[in-house]
């Protein structure tokens, strides 16, 4: 039988509350995940918006070094995450996974009891992601995601805050 080495778990990495002044970083970030990544001035309004809760994932060049964002607007006891983007050379190593718990957890502590978030179905790491979270599906958009060729559909997904 052949044996795998076991590796550490790799600590999360810092993280802190987005501002505005990110938004370049986090414009240049979202082109890295997205067919139409967010433009600066976009995530410029989102960020300097009241009710949008914001998280980034710090590497290891610094504060302005951003390797994930996490981005969600809150209304009363909900939110709906608006995006979610890993820096792809970071991408299976868990940085998703520690901006979701970090941001599910501040969401939470601010009164938030459920978070709604629309994923493309054929997107199986968000997926199982969200899954793995505690997130069930409560609807889906047939054609919501334009893209060359065929468009996709898109999963609501929901999750219950403790």
């Amino acid at each position: 039988m052949p044996v795998f080495p076991v590796f550490p778990p790799v600590p999360p990495p810092p993280m802190r509350p987005a501002r505005a002044a990110d938004s370049a970083s986090l414009a240049e970030l979202h082109a890295t995940g997205f067919d139409r990544g967010w433009s600066e001035d976009e995530f410029e309004r989102l960020l300097t918006d009241p009710a949008s809760v914001a998280h980034v994932a710090l590497g290891p060049d610094g504060p302005g070094d951003i390797i994930g964002a996490f981005l969600s607007r809150r209304a009363e006891t909900e939110a709906e995450v608006l995006t979610v983007v890993v820096r792809p050379a970071e991408r299976g190593f868990g940085v998703g996974r520690a901006l979701l718990d970090h941001h599910l957890a501040a969401l939470a502590a601010s009164g938030v009891r459920e978070v709604f978030l629309e994923v493309a179905e054929d997107n199986a790491v968000a997926c199982r992601l969200y899954d793995g979270a505690g997130f069930v599906e409560v609807g889906r958009r047939k054609a919501y995601y334009a893209r060359p060729g065929e468009p996709a559909t898109a999963l609501v997904l929901r999750r219950t805050l403790g």
